[in-house]
């Protein structure tokens, strides 16, 4: 009977662990998220794809920090002495500052015989002082170059060739009077036929060659900055001045200062008078002082000798005095004969015409 109860017990305990290991009814499924939730969460992910600093020696230069997702590279206070070669192709904003680039070398901006897509390029504070000729090739696409605060002693006529979207150049405080003949030169081209805007503030510039700068006529659209120059207020500033009262292209005329000579020290450029910076009456007036002395000496002369004379012959005394003061007169009315008429202001045209060609 024992024997019997035990297995009885053993088959009915069977059926009870099978339902609790088993359940007829599976557990409800868990809600699902808000739809505002998952889409906050989904944005947040693709916003950290784009914005994360990708550091990928395949992809960016050492030391740098490359955004694919805003196609920036920003590369400051590193130990580059030339530009680096492995620059992404799809760069559209270079940041390359606080280098130690001496010379900016031909293709510098080719990577792998390739153009980059670039649009804005920084390369202040790198301490440059030549720029090779074809230096910016491989960047047709460029709008913005700022090459400002550097040492620029040389800079190649074709420098800047292979840039016909430049629309803005800034060169303050780089450009060294050695190179400031180049410069005029490296800016003729016709590959800046777009530029807008020419900054060249805080330089040594002490007179504007405007003959031999025709980027300031390449067209009416064009601005120049050039406050912060020590200008020399003499003769050889005459064209620029003339230019400067008939134009409007430059922004900041009125803080354009004279350095030289001392007594013209601070005064605007544009407030001189037009007599202070011609150069046909200063060499008049220097000619004129000459010839006056010489021939104050020769009348000095002849009249000693005639003097003398006038002893030996005293019936030749009225007609010595009566030459003398002939002569006097005709001096007098050669003076006035070279006495240099007042310049007027000339038009625009008229200086294009003659004094910038």
């Amino acid at each position: 009977m024992n024997s019997k109860g035990r297995g009885l017990r053993r088959t009915l305990s069977l059926p009870c662990i099978s339902l609790s290991l088993f359940p007829s009814t599976p557990p409800p499924p868990p809600p699902p998220p808000p739809p505002l939730l998952s889409w906050c969460l989904y944005y947040a992910a693709v916003m950290c794809l784009l914005l994360s600093p990708v550091r990928m020696d395949d992809a960016c230069p050492s030391s740098c920090i490359c955004t694919r997702g805003l196609r920036t590279v920003t590369c400051r206070d590193g130990d580059y002495t030339e530009v680096p070669r492995d620059m992404p192709k799809w760069t559209s904003t270079l940041t390359l500052t606080g280098s130690n680039i001496s010379t900016l070398q031909r293709d510098a901006f080719m990577t792998n015989g390739t153009e980059l897509e670039m649009t804005t390029l920084s390369l202040s504070y790198n301490g440059i002082q030549a720029i090779e000729p074809y230096a910016f090739l491989g960047l047709s696409r460029l709008h913005s170059l700022d090459l400002s605060h550097n040492q620029l002693e040389f800079i190649s006529s074709r420098a800047f060739h292979g840039l016909p979207d430049l629309r803005s150049l800034n060169l303050n405080y780089s450009v060294s009077p050695a190179a400031t003949a180049q410069l005029s030169d490296a800016l003729n081209t016709q590959s800046l036929r777009n530029l807008h805007r020419l900054e060249l503030a805080g330089n040594k510039l002490t007179s504007i060659p405007l003959e031999r700068l025709d980027v300031f006529n390449l067209h009416e659209r064009i601005r120049v900055y050039l406050s912060l120059n020590p200008f020399r207020c003499s003769c050889e500033l005459e064209a620029f001045y003339y230019w400067l009262k008939n134009s409007s292209q430059c922004l900041d005329a009125g803080r354009l200062l004279c350095s030289e000579p001392e007594a013209k020290r601070g005064i605007p450029v544009e407030k001189l008078r037009g007599e202070e910076v011609d150069c046909m009456n200063e060499n008049l007036e220097a000619v004129s002082y000459v010839f006056l002395g010489i021939v104050l000496a020769l009348i000095g002369v002849v009249f000693l000798m005639l003097s003398a004379l006038s002893f030996l012959y005293p019936s030749f005394l009225l007609f010595l005095v009566s030459s003398f003061f002939y002569i006097l007169l005709t001096i007098s009315d050669l003076l006035c004969t070279l006495a240099p008429p007042p310049f007027p202001a000339l038009p625009i045209r008229s200086l294009r015409s003659s004094s910038f060609r």
